[in-house]
């Protein structure tokens, strides 16, 4: 007779999961999680500063099953709220949504305890972004980096309907050596790039099965159309045969400077551990 396979417990535990502000009482818990889910040690300023709110903006995710600890924290995501014109992204953005008075939302970690992964929990946290966002009507993006070998993240961000809109040569340094980024975007309010098709052929130049001469060639009708519309005349597409056209995406230095921030920006680029699908 074959013998029935044990039942694991905790993977069919189903968590009951609330979503509130991370608060001071969370102050220990979030920090040992940082520790251990991420390479990196943050100042202890960046962990008082998320508890009490000081410019940092987030959300906790709590079980309040049976199995575990009252009130017990087991994921979290923080967030920056910036000014749209003090952002690298500001070229990305449409004229209308690049006033002055137009913000972001920034992500800046994200982390869920790894026997609650593959329940959804992630996805609900940078949900809870996404409406914050779409709440305040000036705002028009949420946005955040991820390292370019982090494809768990890649298709985790993908999957939330986020665009990545471009790639960032060298845009970490960690432990003596240089790694690429990409910049992802979600777009709220009305906020749009002003010229997507180009931007997206940057970051993915061979998707579908025709040569790139073939692609880039409709890529750059379409933003041409794009581009002259926007002044009101019709595209020429005999204007674009045999033009050569330089890379669209140069690199842009974050000009968000404060320590803390610079080092929430990687541990949200480079853990893949911290994502659940």
């Amino acid at each position: 007779m074959l013998e029935q396979p044990m039942l694991d417990v905790q993977a069919t535990y189903v968590p009951s999961v609330i979503y509130r502000p991370i608060l001071p009482s969370d102050l220990d818990v979030l920090e040992q999680m940082h520790v251990k889910l991420f390479p990196i040690r943050y100042e202890r300023e960046f962990f008082l500063n998320v508890v009490n709110g000081h410019g940092i903006v987030s959300w906790a995710a709590v079980d309040i099953g049976l199995h575990s600890q009252s009130d017990e924290l087991i994921g979290f995501v923080t967030t920056r709220v910036i000014a749209a014109h003090d952002s690298e992204i500001e070229d990305l953005l449409t004229s209308d949504a690049s006033r002055k008075d137009a913000t972001l939302v920034y992500i800046l970690t994200l982390g869920v305890v790894e026997r609650y992964r593959n329940h959804g929990i992630a996805g609900s946290l940078v949900r809870e972004v996404t409406k914050y966002a779409s709440s305040m009507t000036n705002c028009r993006a949420v946005y955040l980096h991820v390292i370019a070998y982090n494809q768990p993240a890649i298709n985790f961000y993908q999957k939330m309907q986020f665009k990545l809109v471009r790639k960032l040569h060298k845009f970490y340094y960690i432990k003596g050596r240089h790694y690429d980024a990409y910049l992802f975007v979600y777009y709220v309010n009305g906020g749009r790039s002003p010229c997507s098709p180009l931007l997206q052929w940057y970051a993915h130049p061979f998707p579908y099965a025709e040569t790139s001469c073939q692609r880039l060639r409709r890529t750059l009708r379409a933003c041409l159309s794009c581009l002259l519309q926007s002044y009101g005349k019709k595209p020429k597409r005999r204007a674009l045969d045999g033009q050569s056209v330089k890379k669209a995406a140069p690199f842009y230095s974050l000009r968000i400077r404060e320590s803390s921030v610079r080092t929430t920006q990687y541990a949200n680029a480079c853990d893949e551990a911290a994502i659940s699908k």
